[in-house]
């Protein structure tokens, strides 16, 4: 398998960090949907990060999708729970953590690619306070109920949980204030320093398997 797209989207870094985790070997090309959007398009006309190209040839996108198809290979192994509720409240987690990355894209887009003088702030606001209302669900989350912080435990809540903050603060600091969210920052801190994390970092790199 090959993954396609830059570690400094959240999407494709939570592919990444999971794949890892299920034990499936893959492939990373780090192509971006900007600066080498050809080169991306003969891959995936719709030029989509993550796009994962199949052992077969066949073109998958979309994170979740790509991770539904990873946990069917690696079945019996998952990084969902078993049971309904356990399962219930991590898809509420998930939910939370793929809420802020999508509104701190949105941020980025807004900022980084529109004109200035075309910037429309009251947006702006309101997908700001969106992205604080998901991380103050997300810190009540962990603070009533921790996180697993090992590879052999983490589950796709916590991976997606731990690449949304990073992705956050490593695109716009300002915007959240750390006192506000203890339990995430304590929660982050410790999924950075596992292997399957630091081996597919907030970047520009090209992930290498582990030896």
């Amino acid at each position: 398998m090959q993954l396609i797209g830059m570690l400094d989207s959240p999407y494709v870094r939570r592919v990444a960090i999971s794949l890892q985790l299920l034990g499936l070997r893959f492939e990373h090309r780090s192509l971006s949907v900007f600066s080498t959007f050809a080169q991306f398009q003969q891959i995936n006309p719709v030029v989509k990060a993550p796009s994962l190209i199949c052992d077969d040839g066949q073109v998958l996108m979309d994170s979740t999708l790509i991770i539904d198809y990873a946990e069917a290979i690696a079945a019996p192994k998952s990084l969902m729970p078993a049971t309904l509720p356990e399962r219930q409240q991590a898809l509420r987690v998930i939910g939370l953590a793929l809420a802020a990355c999508e509104k701190s894209v949105q941020i980025v887009y807004e900022r980084k690619l529109r004109p200035a003088e075309k910037l429309h702030q009251p947006w702006v606001t309101r997908v700001t306070g969106q992205l604080l209302a998901a991380f103050d669900g997300l810190e009540s989350e962990l603070q009533r109920k921790p996180l697993a912080t090992t590879s052999d435990t983490m589950g796709q809540d916590g991976v997606s949980t731990a690449i949304a903050w990073r992705f956050t603060q490593a695109m716009f600091p300002e915007v959240l204030d750390v006192g506000r969210y203890p339990a995430l920052r304590e929660f982050s801190l410790q999924a950075e320093q596992l292997p399957e994390f630091m081996a597919a970092p907030h970047s520009d790199l090209t992930y290498h398997d582990k030896p």
